[in-house]
């Protein structure tokens, strides 16, 4: 099973990357930037996998770059601290 067929799994993986660049030293602004490409990337060549993903799917096809920005931003924050290694 993929990372991407489940929603938590998914959240998990996202918070492990996020800790992972944080310990690294990469910036807010940084990580940001990497979620919204992330985010863009998916969108173009990645079919979601459940309902979740569906739905970010759907908004970020109908959302400017500004307000993609601005999911990917919330994005981040949801996978604060849920990552595995905390």
């Amino acid at each position: 099973m993929s990372v991407l067929d489940n929603w938590q799994q998914w959240k998990e993986f996202l918070g492990d990357r996020l800790d992972q660049g944080q310990q690294q030293g990469m910036n807010k602004d940084t990580v940001n930037h990497l979620a919204y490409q992330i985010g863009d990337y998916l969108a173009k060549q990645v079919d979601p996998k459940n309902e979740q993903q569906r739905v970010l799917s759907d908004l970020w096809s109908v959302a400017n770059k500004d307000e993609q920005m601005a999911i990917a931003n919330v994005m981040v924050r949801l996978v604060e601290n849920n990552g595995t290694q905390q």
